[in-house]
């Protein structure tokens, strides 16, 4: 017996099936059926008339009766109807039989006449234009501006002083975050979460917010909030602005049980000097040395004997203040500014006898570090210098 025989001997059909090709109209069928099948997946339910309905979900609708109508299109289809919609088609003919060609354009909230011209669409956005509108509310000229200027004017400030940082969003904020009262960084604007018109209820049962989002351009937009986060996780250059007034700059301003929530920026200290140098030894309860680590003291002073910057001496740690969402190279600068008039400026010969001059050493009494710290913390200490004439922080 030769293969063919064995084959045919057990019952197997070797003539080739013919593969039925498909009209462009079945292809046509075949295809706006399946945009409604994932138009089912992506929100849980078929399609539905209504004013209040999207443009495309209005058309998907029509377009279900349609095929509920024929009966070429339900056996066309009929493989593919796993959730039985299209039925036997009697009471879906009649519902759309009763509709003329202005009533189906009225259903799909086209008023105009067709156009003549079938390459030409109206009234229908592209997926672009829609996503657009979706995500990021059209921008407005803001009327009051002037009443949110201030709060700009402070905020830039703030990041210049260190008060304030900038931060690269590691993952998608929450909708709580998104909140009044915070600022952001999206498309390369400030933006001031101004306010919001409280929580509602989807059509597809989600919560979300209407906000009032100022922008530094002296514009603003009305925006849902789950748009705006998106808008900000799709902008690789945006940017969350830490708060000062929602956590602790310094740990003993706050509850042990705040600090979790809060990011750590590492450690201000101040030391005095142990120097027998003559001019450090005659006012050593007012000079101070102030820093700012990321590490321990403990690391930082270590070896402070042989090196210049702790004026070649051993030093004590006279006090230290735990930092959080701060930037520690501008908050060290914006001290040292304050503290510029009375910075001690005196020669230290090196271990070779050259003149090692620190610049991070200050003639100032404790009690007035103290009061730079509060004033930090409370976001007073912007403008303020150290008077030594009146042994006071003054504006100037």
């Amino acid at each position: 017996m030769t293969d063919d025989d064995i084959l045919a001997e057990l019952g197997i059909d070797l003539t080739p099936k013919k593969v039925r090709a498909r009209t462009p109209r079945e292809e046509r069928i075949i295809a706006g059926f399946e945009d409604i099948l994932k138009f089912h997946d992506e929100h849980g339910r078929v399609p539905q008339h209504g004013e209040d309905r999207d443009i495309f979900e209005r058309l998907y609708a029509v377009r279900l009766d349609r095929l509920r109508a024929q009966a070429d299109c339900r056996d066309l289809l009929a493989d593919m109807d796993v959730h039985g919609w299209l039925g036997d088609g009697a009471a879906a003919a009649a519902a759309v039989d009763e509709l003329d060609d202005d009533a189906l354009l009225a259903e799909l909230g086209m008023d105009e006449p067709a156009s003549t011209d079938i390459t030409q669409l109206r009234n229908v956005r592209s997926n672009v234009e829609r996503r657009a509108a979706e995500e990021i509310a059209e921008h407005t000229p803001c009327a009051d501006f002037d009443q949110f200027r201030p709060l700009f004017d402070a905020l830039k400030r703030d990041l210049d002083n260190g008060v304030r940082e900038t931060r690269t969003m590691r993952a998608e904020l929450t909708l709580a975050e998104i909140k009044p009262g915070e600022f952001f960084i999206v498309s390369g604007q400030l933006a001031y979460i101004a306010s919001d018109d409280g929580t509602f209820t989807t059509d597809y049962g989600r919560t979300d917010r209407r906000l009032r989002v100022i922008y530094d351009n002296e514009t603003e937009s009305n925006v849902l909030a789950r748009s705006f986060q998106k808008a900000l996780y799709r902008d690789k250059g945006a940017r969350r602005i830490s708060n000062p007034l929602s956590g602790p700059l310094f740990a003993d301003q706050a509850d042990a049980s705040d600090e979790p929530e809060h990011l750590p920026s590492g450690l201000l200290y101040v030391l005095s000097s142990r120097s027998t140098h003559p001019n450090i030894a005659a006012n050593r309860d007012l000079i101070h040395k102030i820093g700012i680590t990321g590490g321990t003291v403990e690391a930082r002073i270590s070896g402070a004997a042989n090196d210049p910057t702790y004026l070649l001496a051993d030093v004590d740690v006279v006090a230290t203040y735990k930092l959080f969402d701060v930037n520690r190279p501008k908050l060290e600068r914006m001290i040292h500014r304050v503290l510029d008039a009375v910075r001690f400026d005196t020669a230290i010969p090196d271990r070779f006898g050259n003149p090692v001059r620190p610049r991070e050493w200050f003639m100032v009494p404790l009690t007035i570090i103290d009061e730079i710290v509060a004033r930090i913390g409370d976001g007073t200490i912007v403008g303020m210098r150290y008077d030594p004439a009146t042994a006071s922080l003054t504006h100037g």
